[in-house]
């Protein structure tokens, strides 16, 4: 297992894939781990040399209560690619992880080739940003048994539920499993965090995509960024919602090849 300490945490990495390739880094979302990206990098690991991290208070990094902030979770992204001497790379992030590499690419313009970001925020509305504070507050007074009550409904279509009740369980062990203060801690970061006033200074090609019935990261967050960024391009997945990354790999994989493609 391979590590790096960073201020006051100790975060978990793996690299693995073409040790020939591009580096492709990829960050996940709240409350999950790593091993969300399994589907993509079982598809990509061919031609990609991938990094995928474990955010801290996530997974095998340190369960650290100290400073829970957008730019923390940037620092610590940057730290891991320091770590691996990596200067150029293919940076990926979903949903929380879509936040942090808008936050990387605005701190750090000129280390990255592409931005890829998956189901993730740019400009709430007042009613979306009282949804999601509602729903941290939820998770922090309720703990997770509570919030994923909503939860599962609005990450997965209906017939991806019934057709995959192992995929379910995985997931509902996995936010379980969470330390209760580091999940809510991260999770507020999410509901608080907004870039949308500075993607304007993105000058590298950005992918963004969401599912058509994400009401998380609706359809006009995504059209927002693809918008605001310089080189941006917008996809909507028809009937998908918010977990695109467990439910349809294949077909993020395949959009990700196809942009990096065109570069």
């Amino acid at each position: 297992m391979s590590f790096v300490s960073v201020e006051n945490s100790e975060l978990y990495y793996r690299v693995e894939g073409n040790k020939a390739g591009d580096w492709l880094v990829l960050v996940h979302g709240v409350g999950a781990d790593n091993e969300s990206w399994n589907g993509i990098v079982d598809e990509l690991k061919c031609l990609y040399r991938i990094v995928r991290i474990d955010l801290r208070g996530h997974g095998e990094s340190c369960k650290t209560l100290v400073d829970y902030t957008i730019s923390s979770f940037a620092r610590d992204l940057g730290s891991v690619l320091d770590e691996l001497r990596i200067t150029k790379l293919h940076l990926v992030g979903f949903s929380l992880g879509g936040l942090i590499v808008q936050q990387f690419a605005l701190d750090n313009p000129d280390r990255l080739n592409s931005l890829v970001i998956l189901s993730s925020i740019a400009g709430r509305t007042i009613e979306e940003r009282e949804r999601v504070l509602e729903r941290a507050e939820l998770l922090q007074t309720k703990g997770a048994v509570a919030h994923l009550t909503s939860a599962t409904a609005r990450w997965f279509t209906n017939g991806f539920i019934e057709a995959n009740p192992r995929v379910m369980e995985w997931r509902r062990r996995k936010s379980l499993q969470n330390d209760p203060d580091c999940y809510a801690n991260a999770y507020r970061v999410l509901a608080e965090t907004d870039l949308v006033d500075r993607l304007g200074e993105i000058a590298i090609p950005v992918l963004a995509v969401t599912g058509e019935e994400d009401i998380g990261a609706p359809p006009h967050m995504t059209r927002t960024i693809g918008r605001a960024v310089q080189k941006g391009r917008a996809v909507i997945l028809p009937e998908l919602k918010h977990s695109i990354l467990l439910e349809a790999p294949h077909l993020i994989s395949g959009l990700m090849k196809k942009f990096f493609d065109t570069l």
